[in-house]
């Protein structure tokens, strides 16, 4: 069923006009590792880590932190309980939370700008305040950036929305509160199941995993030159 829908849908892409990209964040445009948090989370003292922390499923906690429904405080209470473990500092658990974050390879800055010049560019990324805080100051540290805003008409942060995806809600208020037509817009995301709700919603829909890169994506698609 995932399948025919991807298929449907870019069997008809070539015959809309696209006038809007939304872009997810982590493995599109930065890069992120979760084994790396997997192996962190495991030298702290977490079971069966495959079950607490994937990249196509995981535990409660990380729902809840990534809604803006917890604190940082209380997600980190949350890892000292599933590792059992309460002497846990706050370092050692951001450490390991962060472990996954990579960066930015070379020239996506660039390629955000020129599709920034062509369509109406958004971002929307599920995030978390303890992430999302190491992103803006690697940002900060490594390109003199304040944030992503000079990148997207609107970046959208799943925490500050108290939405995430997959599900629906946090895709109509984006498309509602920007008059977008679904028909003229693409989705791209390395997660299938976000990408099958917004292909249910009517967009047109990526999916972009390794060692695809999103330049190549986009050439190939013909959304850029």
């Amino acid at each position: 069923m995932q399948l025919s829908i991807f298929v449907t849908i870019n069997q008809n892409f070539c015959m809309q006009k696209v006038k809007n990209i939304i872009l997810d964040y982590g493995n599109v445009i930065f890069m992120i590792d979760f084994m790396r948090a997997q192996e962190a989370f495991t030298a702290l003292g977490i079971k069966n880590v495959d079950q607490f922390f994937a990249h196509k499923g995981h535990a409660p906690l990380f729902d809840a932190f990534e809604k803006g429904e917890i604190t940082a405080e209380a997600f980190r209470q949350g890892i000292r309980d599933a590792a059992d473990v309460p002497y846990l500092s706050d370092e050692q658990i951001d450490a390991a939370w962060n472990a996954l974050l990579i960066g930015v390879p070379e020239g996506n800055h660039e390629l955000l700008l020129e599709l920034k010049g062509k369509y109406r560019l958004f971002l929307l990324s599920n995030n978390n305040e303890i992430h999302y805080q190491w992103i803006m100051d690697y940002l900060k540290r490594e390109y003199q950036l304040e944030d992503n805003t000079s990148f997207f008409e609107k970046d959208y942060y799943s925490h500050l929305m108290k939405m995430r995806k997959p599900n629906a809600d946090i895709f109509e208020y984006v498309l509602n509160t920007h008059d977008l037509k679904p028909e003229e817009t693409v989705f791209i995301d390395d997660s299938p199941q976000h990408l099958d709700t917004a292909a249910k919603l009517g967009l047109h829909t990526f999916l972009l995993t390794k060692p695809d890169t999103l330049s190549a994506l986009l050439k190939r698609e013909k959304l850029i030159d």
